[in-house]
């Protein structure tokens, strides 16, 4: 009897641990912070002169995690009423009143000067653009979604940092070549977002959210044609390492075919203005960046 109570017990305690870790995960968007950092390490060792070391990555890596999980978790802060009108929010910890909000900045606090601290290792530059990255995120994106669509086009900002704080960790300052990386995934973003806002724009109404350039998705096609202008300004940027003598020849055509067929699914959202015209666009967005990086760093060795 005594053997049986004391493995229910444990069982309570792993079950209450498990629960408390998923809790966490769902607090920092652990799969989507993943992405975040692989943009900033493939900038690192992109632009690394030679062979980047392990340490570096795992520092930059570590610190645009933890920056990143105090972004995420204040932006639930702010966010935690509105979440709970949308399904697939309504889960979160906040949302769904298994943490208290004050754990939560304690979370976001810890996260932040740790993250900060450990970006800052590398030069003042890193540091003070993943505190910028983390600011804008939480404290001006965040609030204008509920009141303009010009809350995408903050918001793309922090969302291209990471690349730009992974270039300057690596080169030691502000280069051309962070610019570049930055503008890459600035305007790779756009098409991005606005398929995923299509997509999920009946539950983003539940919250009052303006994620979309028109109010009625189904019937505007002007969100396809914009989708398209900033898919074909990739075109010309994709070939600025090209022309700038950081990549080859073969990086430079294989980001032009990428950016070509990220337009042309941009198009088929115009014409056909439909929820799997959409999806289409939101999923080869989730294969152009990877795409692009892969093959300039490969082309760079």
């Amino acid at each position: 009897m005594q053997t049986t109570k004391a493995v229910n017990k444990d069982q309570r305690i792993f079950g209450t641990l498990t629960n408390k870790v998923s809790d966490y995960g769902q607090l920092v968007k652990f799969k989507l912070n993943l992405t975040v950092v692989f943009s900033a390490i493939m900038a690192y060792v992109i632009a690394f002169d030679g062979t980047a070391s392990w340490s570096g990555i795992l520092v930059l890596g570590l610190g645009g995690f933890l920056v990143t999980a105090a972004a995420n978790t204040l932006n639930q802060v702010l966010e935690r009423d509105y979440d709970k009108l949308m399904k697939r929010t309504e889960n979160r910890p906040l949302a769904a009143g298994r943490m208290s909000v004050s754990e939560a900045v304690i979370i976001a606090g810890l996260t932040c000067l740790i993250g900060t601290a450990l970006l800052s290792m590398f030069n003042a530059w890193t540091g003070l653009l993943g505190m910028i990255s983390m600011v804008l995120y939480a404290f001006v994106y965040t609030p204008m979604k509920r009141v303009t669509p010009n809350a995408v086009a903050v918001g793309a900002i922090p969302g291209a940092l990471p690349l730009m704080i992974g270039c300057v960790a690596a080169q030691g300052g502000m280069t051309t070549l962070a610019i570049v990386l930055f503008g890459l995934q600035f305007l790779w973003q756009f098409p991005h977002f606005w398929a995923i806002a299509w997509v999920g724009d009946a539950d983003y109404k539940k919250a009052g959210f303006n994620l979309l350039p028109s109010k009625n998705a189904q019937l505007d096609s002007s969100i396809g044609w914009q989708s398209m202008i900033y898919a074909l300004f990739l075109i010309p940027v994709g070939l600025l390492p090209y022309w700038l003598g950081i990549t080859g020849m073969t990086s430079a055509i294989i980001v032009t075919i990428a950016s070509i067929i990220y337009t042309f699914f941009s198009w088929n959202l115009y014409k056909k203005c439909t929820r799997e015209a959409a999806l289409k666009l939101m999923f080869s967005s989730f294969f152009w960046l990877p795409v692009v990086l892969f093959t300039l760093y490969f082309d760079k060795l």
